[in-house]
């Protein structure tokens, strides 16, 4: 499967953004899907996973209840919503995807979009 993030840019604090992840070469139905970013000077972190039937979700503490991922397997594109965006949100962002429901080691992973925070 390859994946093609897309969707980032720069915003204001306060701002939202809506991050696609568009899949090709193979249908990601049957996959765990999620995000994770990589701040500048720092280790990539998770951020958010979707079971393979969209019913589950997770998030990292640090974006709960400001971002929400979801899934449209007809379009096969995994999305990232964004809201109430802070700084410290400002990172490379990168969908992945993987047999793993918990995504503990994904083996597929997008090009990265870069998101920018301004405050």
């Amino acid at each position: 499967v390859q994946l093609q993030a897309s969707g980032g840019g720069l915003v204001q604090a306060g701002g939202s953004l809506r991050l696609s992840c568009a899949a090709s070469g193979r249908t990601l139905r049957n996959y765990a899907v999620g995000w994770f970013r990589q701040a500048p000077g720092k280790e990539r972190e998770f951020v958010a996973r979707l079971s393979w039937s969209g019913g589950r979700t997770y998030y990292a503490d640090s974006v709960k209840g400001r971002f929400t991922i979801s899934r449209d397997n007809a379009k096969n594109t995994v999305y990232l919503q964004m809201n109430s965006l802070k700084a410290e949100d400002t990172a490379v962002y990168y969908c992945a995807a993987d047999n793993d429901p918990l995504l503990r080691v994904p083996h597929m992973w997008g090009q990265g979009t870069l998101v920018t925070v301004s405050s």
